[in-house]
C-alpha cells in the first residue's frame, strides 16, 4: 500500500503555506508575540478567508467535509512559520460538538462556526490530570471553578468545557468568565488560566458514554500539536541546512565539515519517520480505525522526543547565532518545547498509550 496526500490535499497546505510566507515573517510573529493584537487579528481573518475553519465541518453543516489528516496538514504548516494563529481549539471544540451533540445541537453550533459568527476556545485539559484547585463542576445550567491552560480563548465568543466528570458544555465568554493569561516560554500561543463564577453554560446532551467525547477532544488536540511540533521540526533542519551552506569557517562552508553532514542528516532520519507516524495517526481516526487513540498518543509522545532533539541540533548547527533574536530561532524552539507539555508530556502520553492497550 502507498500512502500519500491527494492532490487536493497538497494544493490546500501549499495555499496555507503561500498565505503564511507573507502574512506570517518573523517580524510580525515579534510583534504578535509581544502584544499587537491587531496584527495579530488579521492573521486569523486571513486564515478564516481560507476556509480553515471549516475543514472538519461536515458539509450539511455549510463546512467542507474534510478530515483530521486535512487538519493535521493546516497545523503542521501553521507550526512551520510559528503562525499566532486561532485553529487548535476550533477543531478540538468541532470534534466535540460532533462527539457530544444531538443532531439539533450540531445544527445550532456547526453552522455558526463554519461562518465565524462563533470562534471557539477550549477548556480540557483537566480531563487530562487535574492541579489541586483545578477543575469545573456542573450544576443548573452554570459551571463553577478553575480550568488551567486553556486554549486560545482571548479571541473566542464561547468556551467548549469539560467538567469533572467528562462531559462537554458550551459556555458565552462573558463577565461570569475571569480571564488570566498564562505566560509560558512559547509566546506565539494564546494560554490562559479560567475562573468560572455560576457561569451559564449549555451542556451537549447527545453523550451516551461518560467521557468519550472529552477523550476524542484531547485526542484531536493531541494529534494536532503533534502535526505542529512536525512542522516547527522541519523548519527549524530547514534553518539549519541553509545556515550550514551559507555559513564560512576557514574558508570552507560548514555543510562540508562531516560533523554538520552528520548532524543534519540525523535530523532528517528522525523526522520522516516522524511525518508518516503522524500522517498515519490522523487517517486512523479518519477512517475509524480500532488503535486510532493508540496511534495518536504515540505521534504525540514521539513527536516531543523528535522534535526536542531536532530543535537542539539545529540550534547546535547555528552555534552562537541560534541563540539570537537576529535569526528569531528560539521561536520555534519554545514552540516545540510547549508542545510536548500541553494536553500531556510524552510520559504521561505513553501511560495512555498502555493504557489502551491494558498495559497499564
Amino acid at each position: 500500500m502507498e500512502f500519500g496526500l491527494s492532490d487536493d490535499q497538497r494544493m490546500f497546505q501549499d495555499s496555507i503555506k503561500g498565505y503564511l510566507e507573507s502574512a506570517a515573517a518573523l517580524d510580525t510573529v515579534r510583534e504578535i508575540a509581544d502584544g499587537d493584537r491587531d496584527k495579530g487579528g488579521a492573521m486569523n481573518a486571513g486564515i478564516a478567508e481560507l476556509g480553515v475553519g471549516q475543514v472538519l465541518i461536515p458539509e450539511d453543516h455549510d463546512g467542507l467535509g474534510l478530515g483530521l489528516l486535512d487538519a493535521a496538514l493546516i497545523q503542521e504548516a501553521l507550526g512551520a512559520a510559528v503562525a499566532p494563529v486561532d485553529h487548535l481549539a476550533t477543531a478540538m471544540a468541532i470534534v466535540g460538538i460532533e462527539a457530544a451533540g444531538t443532531e439539533a445541537e450540531k445544527a445550532e453550533w456547526l453552522p455558526k462556526i463554519a461562518s465565524g459568527d462563533v470562534r471557539m476556545g477550549v477548556a480540557v485539559t483537566e480531563h487530562v490530570g487535574a492541579r489541586e484547585g483545578a477543575g469545573i463542576n456542573a450544576a443548573s445550567g452554570q459551571l463553577s471553578g478553575k480550568s488551567l491552560f486553556a486554549m486560545e480563548i482571548r479571541n473566542a465568543t464561547h468556551i467548549l468545557v469539560a467538567d469533572q466528570s467528562g462531559a462537554l458544555h458550551i459556555a458565552k465568554h462573558g463577565d461570569a468568565i475571569t480571564r488570566s493569561p498564562h505566560l509560558t516560554i512559547d509566546r506565539t500561543r494564546d494560554l490562559a488560566e479560567l475562573v468560572f463564577n455560576a457561569a451559564p453554560a449549555v451542556a451537549l446532551s447527545g453523550e451516551n458514554r461518560p467521557g468519550y467525547s472529552a477523550d476524542r477532544v484531547v485526542e484531536t488536540g493531541r494529534l494536532l500539536l503533534a502535526a505542529d511540533t512536525l512542522g516547527a521540526a522541519q523548519a527549524m533542519l530547514d534553518k539549519a541546512v541553509d545556515y550550514a551552506r551559507e555559513r564560512k569557517q576557514f574558508n570552507r562552508v560548514i555543510g562540508s565539515f562531516q560533523s554538520v553532514k552528520h548532524l543534519c542528516a540525523e535530523m532528517a532520519a528522525h523526522l520522516e519517520p516522524a511525518r508518516a507516524l503522524v500522517w498515519h495517526a490522523a487517517h486512523a481516526v479518519d477512517e475509524n480505525m480500532e488503535d486510532a487513540a493508540m496511534m495518536v498518543c504515540l505521534a504525540k509522545s514521539h513527536l516531543a522526543e523528535v522534535g526536542t532533539f531536532v530543535a537542539r541540533t539545529s540550534t547546535e548547527v547555528h552555534g552562537g547565532m541560534g541563540f539570537t533574536d537576529l535569526v528569531g530561532l528560539h521561536y520555534w524552539f519554545k514552540r516545540i518545547g510547549a508542545n510536548r507539555q500541553l494536553l500531556g508530556g510524552p510520559e504521561k502520553v505513553r501511560e495512555d498509550a498502555a493504557r489502551l492497550q491494558g498495559w497499564a
